[in-house]
């Protein structure tokens, strides 16, 4: 579905300032999934499922482990994990298969260009709408974290906006990557790179069990950050790490956005 005739016509015989141009495109991202809400279960039950199975199954096994000098259950050690996965996916789907749906099929940025949409308009409202749905996956996460009994401090009312961080990051560097792709059979590489960060990442266990080479490996890779993040919040221990992890994710999201910027100026203007 494109632009809307009425916004389309609307935003033609005026320049658009960015925010409207954002919400706009966030507009026409609503009312393309309005009858098609069931889809967003899938990212936020996958996680869940994760959790009743791991994080409380084989938390019966596991007493649970020290993070920043505070013992806590497994299941509380898990779960802000899985949050920092459920974030993950909510912008990796829009940022990947469905932004190069749009791109190289329907060619529907090719439509908003012919409005005074520029590329950093498409490339922002695109971006923002993996962000929603990044952060209603997480939004509902943390409700059934609470409502389980996980959340041990009030630090945690950051934890959304903190999965909007890896959203941003995530979002900004795979949008930027699939404008590479070539074809569905590309994005082969997406999993290869997701599925280790999920299960490496320290979602299940501390990262102090990988040898140093590994560890520091781990260490920089943006899942990571997001889970230490969301931990750190969620049980109210936070550190100069946390700072780190903040800067780390926004700079990665603004570098992927400028390189989506600049690739869609090659691939639709030139």
């Amino acid at each position: 579905m494109a632009l809307t005739a009425t916004a389309v016509a609307h935003t033609a015989a005026r320049p658009v300032s960015p925010g409207e141009a954002t919400g706009l495109l966030v507009y026409r991202n609503y009312l393309a999934y309005r009858r098609a809400w069931y889809i967003f279960l899938t990212g936020f039950l996958e996680p869940v499922f994760y959790l009743f199975s791991i994080g409380v199954g084989v938390g019966q096994l596991v007493t649970g482990f020290e993070f920043n000098g505070q013992d806590i259950p497994y299941a509380e050690f898990v779960a802000p994990g899985m949050l920092a996965a459920s974030a993950m996916n909510g912008s990796l789907l829009d940022s990947t298969f469905n932004f190069f749906f749009k791109l190289k099929y329907n060619k529907l940025f090719d439509q908003m260009l012919a409005t005074p949409l520029t590329t950093m308009d498409v490339a922002r409202g695109e971006l923002s709408w993996s962000l929603m749905r990044g952060g209603l996956y997480s939004a509902g996460f943390l409700a059934v974290m609470v409502a389980m009994g996980l959340v041990s401090s009030w630090w945690a009312v950051l934890v959304v906006p903190a999965a909007l961080l890896i959203g941003l990051a995530f979002g900004g560097v795979c949008m930027a990557l699939t404008t590479w792709m070539r074809s569905w059979q590309d994005f082969e590489w997406v999993t290869l790179a997701t599925m280790p960060m999920f299960l490496f990442s320290a979602t299940f266990f501390p990262v102090e069990a990988y040898p140093s080479a590994i560890r520091w490996l781990v260490e920089v890779t943006p899942l990571y950050r997001g889970v230490v993040l969301c931990r750190e919040l969620t049980t109210g221990t936070l550190s100069w790490g946390s700072a780190f992890s903040v800067v780390y994710l926004v700079a990665m999201g603004v570098v992927g956005l400028l390189v989506v910027r600049r690739r869609l100026d090659r691939l639709l203007l030139t």
